[in-house]
C-alpha cells in the first residue's frame, strides 16, 4: 500500500472522486488553485458595491478566463490521459482525477454564473435602461424592423448543415456558438439533425431599432429558422459550443524555420481535439449522445447551461458608454522627474543619466515613459543601436513602429521576438515579418525556452564614449494592457546593468554558454538557485527574518519547500499572489508563519516584487523586480530576469506599495489552512489598496 502521511504529507483521497489515490497535502493542486482564482474573479461580479457595468465585465472575464483554461490546461490533461501518462501532479493527483474534479467545479461555477446573470445583473441592467429582451416580448414594429435586418444582413451568410447518410457530422470550430436544430419532414415524417453556426462577425447583442434594448443574435436566428428550413417543422432547438485544444504542438528543436513552423501550427490549431462541450439544458439525450460520440468526448467533458452560453460575449454590454455605471477613471500621471524634464526640454537620457528612474503603471503613464524612451532612442542621432525583447505587444504597437523607424534611419536594431507567446502567436508572427522587412534583426530566442524577460538596451554615443541605457520591467511592451495591468519599469545607465544586458542579448541572439551576471538574476540557470539561497539565508535569522513576495503565481515545489523550512525557522513570510498558489498557509508544524492573500480590483495586479529583509549580506533589505513568477515553467523553461533595486527612494516606493497591499484593513482575499479563500473587506470603498496607491502617486507627483 502507498505510504500515508498526515496534513504535512500523504493522505488518502477517498473523498476526491473516490479513486483511492493519495494526495500530498503539502501542496495545493495547480489546476484547482486556478479555479479558486477564477472564483475570486467572479466574486467581483457579485459585489453590489461595484459599478454595474464593471460587474458585468468581471462576469465576462471569468468566462474568457475559463475558455483559456480549457484550451490549454484541460487540453494538456486530455493529452496526458490519451498518452497514458502515469505521472501525478506535485500534490499527487492523476490527470484523470484532476479532470473529474475540474468538471464538477466548473459545472457549479457555470450554474453560479447563470444565476448571477439572470437573477441579478440583467434585472439591474434593465433598471438602468439596458434591457436584453426575448423575441416573444417585442412589439410588432420592432419585430418587423429586426426581420428586415435579418433578411438583409444575417440570413445570406447563414449555412444550415444537416446530418444524414449523405451529410456527415460537420466540423465544429473552436468557441463558436451553434444552434442544434431538429426538423421533421411533414410529408414523410423523417427527422433530421442540423447545425447552424451563429456568425462571429456580428455582435452577440443586436440593438432593437428605436429603443435602447438588445436582442441576442441567437434568439433572432432561432426566431427565423423557418427561413433556413423551408417546409420543415422545427421540432426542437438548443444551443451548444465546443472548446478545442489551442496549444501549439511545436518542437522548435526540429523546426528549421521557426517562423514558418509557428504559422503552420496556427493553421492547425483550429483543428485541435475537442476538450469541452457546453450545451443548453434542454438538449435531447439523442443529440447529446451523438455530439459526444462525434466529438469523442465523455460525459465528464459536458457542461450544461440553462439558457446563456459564452458569458464572455457580455463584454459588449460592459463596454457601453454609460459613465455612471462604470468606475470613475483614474488618469495616469507622468512621473514627476519626466514631467520636469519635459518642461525643461530635456530627454529621458538626461533624466536617467542624472539618476535611475522607477515608474509604476498604470498609475504612472506607460506612454510618457516606456514608449517615449523607445521613440527618443529611435530619433536620437547619438543612439547607435536598440535591442529589446518582445513577448506580447499590441496590434498597433507604437514601440514596434519606433523600432522600424530606427532601422530605416540606419541604426542597428535587434528584436528577440517570442513567437510562442500563447494566443498572441499570430500577432507576433505578423510583427516579425514587418520588422524584418524594415531591416530589423529579428531573432526567436533559444531552442526549448520561451523568452519572457522584459528588457530594452539602448547604446548611445556621448562625448566620445559609449553609454548603455537599460529598461527592465515586470510587464509586457503592450500599450493596451499597460492601461489596465499593474506593472513596474526600471530605467538605468548603471554600467554593471548595461554589461549584464549586453551579455543577455548576446546569449539570446548568438551562440555560447550562459554568462555569469553581476547585477541580474536570470532564468533558467541561475534564478531559482539564487531565490532558494535568499530564502535559506533569511531562515538563518529566525524570528527576525522577513520575506515578502508579490507574484502572479507560486508553484515550484522546491521553492515552496524552502519557504516551509523558513517558516519553521520562525521567518515571517507574506505572500501576495494574484492567481495560482500551491503553497498552504498557516498550517501548524509546516507553514504557521506564512500568510497568503490575493488582491483583485480594477487593475490586474501583474508586477513581481521580491523583498528579503536581510538580503545577501544581512545588513539591509534586498528588493528585486522582474518578469519571473515562482512557477516551474518560469524557473526552468523560460528566459526570465530579475533586477536588484539599490536606490533608497525606489526601495521606499516598493515598500509603500507593499504596505497598501498588506494592510489588513484593505479589501483582500485570505487563504486559510483548509485551503479555502475568504474575502476580507468590501471592494469600491476607501479601504482599497489600488485606490490608496493611486491617490498616493498623484499626491507624490504633485509635490
Amino acid at each position: 500500500m502507498t505510504k500515508q502521511r498526515n496534513h504535512q504529507g500523504w493522505a488518502p483521497a477517498d473523498d476526491v472522486a473516490g479513486y483511492g489515490a493519495f494526495i500530498d497535502a503539502r501542496f495545493i493542486n495547480r489546476e484547482l488553485s486556478w479555479l479558486d482564482f477564477n472564483d475570486r474573479v467572479l466574486s467581483l461580479a457579485t459585489g453590489a458595491e461595484l459599478p454595474l457595468l464593471e460587474r458585468v465585465k468581471f462576469l465576462a472575464i471569468s468566462s474568457s478566463n475559463l475558455d483559456e483554461f480549457y484550451q490549454v490546461r484541460v487540453a494538456a490533461l486530455h493529452d496526458q490521459i490519451a498518452a497514458e501518462v502515469s505521472e501525478t501532479s506535485i500534490d499527487g493527483r492523476t490527470p484523470l482525477q484532476q479532470l473529474r474534479e475540474i468538471a464538477g467545479r466548473v459545472q457549479k461555477f457555470a450554474t453560479q454564473q447563470e444565476r448571477l446573470l439572470t437573477t441579478d445583473l440583467l434585472p439591474a441592467l434593465a433598471a438602468n435602461g439596458v434591457r436584453v429582451v426575448r423575441w416573444t416580448k417585442l412589439g410588432k414594429k420592432a419585430r418587423e424592423a429586426l426581420t428586415a435586418d435579418y433578411e438583409s444582413r444575417i440570413f445570406p451568410i447563414l449555412t444550415p448543415l444537416a446530418v444524414d447518410p449523405s451529410h456527415p457530422f460537420p466540423y465544429i470550430s473552436n468557441l463558436a456558438l451553434n444552434l442544434a436544430v431538429t426538423v421533421r419532414d411533414t410529408d414523410t415524417g423523417d427527422q433530421r439533425f442540423a447545425r447552424v453556426k451563429v456568425p462571429r462577425n456580428f455582435p452577440r447583442c443586436i440593438p432593437v431599432p428605436d429603443s435602447d434594448d438588445f436582442i441576442l443574435l441567437e434568439d433572432l436566428i432561432e426566431a427565423h429558422l423557418d427561413r433556413l428550413f423551408p417546409g420543415m417543422e422545427i421540432v426542437s432547438t438548443s444551443r451548444f459550443r465546443v472548446t478545442r485544444n489551442a496549444d501549439l504542438s511545436l518542437d522548435d528543436e526540429d523546426a528549421e524555420d521557426l517562423l514558418a513552423a509557428v504559422e503552420m501550427e496556427l493553421r492547425r490549431r483550429r483543428f485541435g481535439r475537442a476538450v469541452r462541450l457546453e450545451v443548453q439544458s434542454n438538449i435531447s439525450k439523442a443529440d447529446l449522445n451523438m455530439m459526444c460520440t462525434e466529438l469523442e468526448l465523455d460525459p465528464v467533458d459536458v457542461i450544461r447551461h440553462d439558457h446563456f452560453i459564452e458569458f464572455s460575449a457580455l463584454m459588449q454590454l460592459a463596454n457601453l458608454d454609460k459613465p455612471k455605471l462604470r468606475f470613475k477613471p483614474w488618469t495616469p500621471v507622468t512621473a514627476g522627474r519626466l514631467a520636469a524634464a519635459q518642461e525643461a526640454g530635456k530627454s529621458m537620457f538626461d533624466v536617467i543619466r542624472s539618476r535611475q528612474l522607477l515608474v509604476h503603471h498604470p498609475y504612472e503613464s506607460f506612454a510618457s515613459s516606456t514608449e517615449t524612451f523607445v521613440e527618443q532612442a529611435a530619433r536620437d542621432p547619438k543612439v547607435l543601436s536598440i535591442k529589446m525583447t518582445l513577448y506580447r505587444t499590441s496590434g498597433d504597437s507604437q514601440i514596434a513602429r519606433h523600432l522600424i523607424r530606427a532601422a530605416e534611419a540606419g541604426k542597428q536594431v535587434a528584436v528577440v521576438m517570442e513567437l510562442k507567446a500563447r494566443f498572441d502567436e499570430a500577432r507576433n508572427v505578423s510583427w516579425a515579418r514587418e520588422l524584418e522587412l524594415a531591416g530589423v534583426h529579428v531573432n526567436y530566442g533559444l531552442v526549448g525556452l520561451k523568452t519572457h524577460a522584459k528588457c530594452i538596451l539602448v547604446v548611445r554615443e556621448e562625448a566620445g564614449t559609449i553609454r548603455r541605457y537599460v529598461h527592465l520591467a515586470t510587464g509586457n511592451y503592450n500599450s493596451v494592457t499597460a492601461r489596465s495591468y499593474e506593472d513596474i519599469g526600471f530605467f538605468t545607465c548603471e554600467e554593471a546593468v548595461g554589461r549584464d544586458a549586453t551579455q543577455l542579448f548576446n546569449y539570446l541572439t548568438g551562440y555560447g554558454r550562459e554568462p555569469k551576471y553581476e547585477h541580474l538574476l536570470v532564468a533558467p540557470h541561475q534564478l531559482k538557485t539564487e531565490i532558494i539561497r535568499l530564502i535559506e539565508n533569511e531562515a538563518t535569522f529566525g524570528t527576525e527574518g522577513r520575506i515578502t513576495l508579490k507574484l502572479n503565481a507560486v508553484q515550484d515545489p522546491q521553492v515552496i519547500e524552502a519557504l516551509y523550512a523558513a517558516s519553521s525557522a520562525g521567518v515571517k513570510i507574506d505572500l501576495v499572489v494574484r492567481g495560482i498558489c500551491c503553497v498552504r498557509a498557516g498550517v501548524p508544524g509546516m507553514s504557521e508563519n506564512i500568510t497568503v492573500r490575493s488582491v483583485l480590483g480594477r487593475y490586474l495586479e501583474h508586477s513581481r516584487i521580491y523583498r528579503f529583509a536581510h538580503g545577501y549580506e544581512g545588513s539591509e533589505p534586498l528588493h528585486l523586480i522582474g518578469s519571473a513568477d515562482l512557477m516551474i515553467r518560469n524557473l526552468a523553461g523560460r528566459v526570465e530576469t530579475l533586477v536588484r533595486l539599490t536606490h533608497p527612494k525606489h526601495r521606499a516606493w516598493l515598500d509603500t506599495a507593499l504596505g497598501f497591499l498588506l494592510d489588513d484593513a484593505n479589501v483582500h482575499y485570505r487563504l486559510s489552512p483548509d485551503n479555502s479563500w475568504t474575502q476580507v473587506g468590501e471592494h469600491h470603498t476607501p479601504n482599497d489598496a489600488q485606490r490608496q496607491l493611486f491617490e498616493w502617486v498623484v499626491a507624490t507627483q504633485s509635490r
